[in-house]
């Protein structure tokens, strides 16, 4: 497991989080989504199905192997897969399958770093790697969290 768990890219810049609180289940396969903010879907979303977004809320499903990625709350609004700029990272067959969004450093960069490294250590890591050198998680990570707990993961999983 990563040692340093301080290490933040939005740490004071931005407070990002994804609210649990009565987390609406998608519309589709039924699993518990998360709320999201309206400009990271305006953000994701491919232009051409940009309009239906409006200020609608959304909330993202956390299925793997749902087909879709973002539902509204209050209407019947849903963007799938293929309707996404980025592939969704923990959606089944993400390619690429990234762990930063803002630097565009993947999994396997990730695991890789920690093979040549010899080390866990998510300072170490980062520097190697480049990730969480820009904050733009609001726009640009699926879920509008920053990126450390994926970047931990892809660690913890090396």
């Amino acid at each position: 497991m990563s040692s340093d768990k301080n290490n933040n890219c939005c740490s004071g810049v931005i407070e990002l989080v994804v609210i649990e609180q009565n987390a609406p289940k998608c519309p589709v396969c039924g699993d518990a989504g998360k709320l999201v903010k309206n400009v990271t879907v305006r953000h994701l979303v491919k232009k051409e199905f940009g309009e239906a977004i409006n200020d609608l809320d959304f909330a993202i499903c956390m299925s793997e192997n749902c087909n879709t990625v973002y539902f509204s709350i209050n209407e019947h609004v849903i963007i799938e897969k293929n309707q996404v700029r980025e592939a969704i990272w923990y959606k089944k067959d993400a390619d690429p399958k990234y762990a930063c969004y803002c630097n565009k450093v993947t999994f396997d960069q990730i695991k890789g770093a920690v093979r040549i490294i010899g080390d866990k250590n998510m300072s170490k890591v980062i520097n190697y790697t480049g990730a969480m050198k820009s904050c733009h998680c609001e726009i640009s990570n699926p879920l509008g969290i920053c990126c450390h707990e994926t970047i931990k993961q892809a660690i913890d999983e090396a």
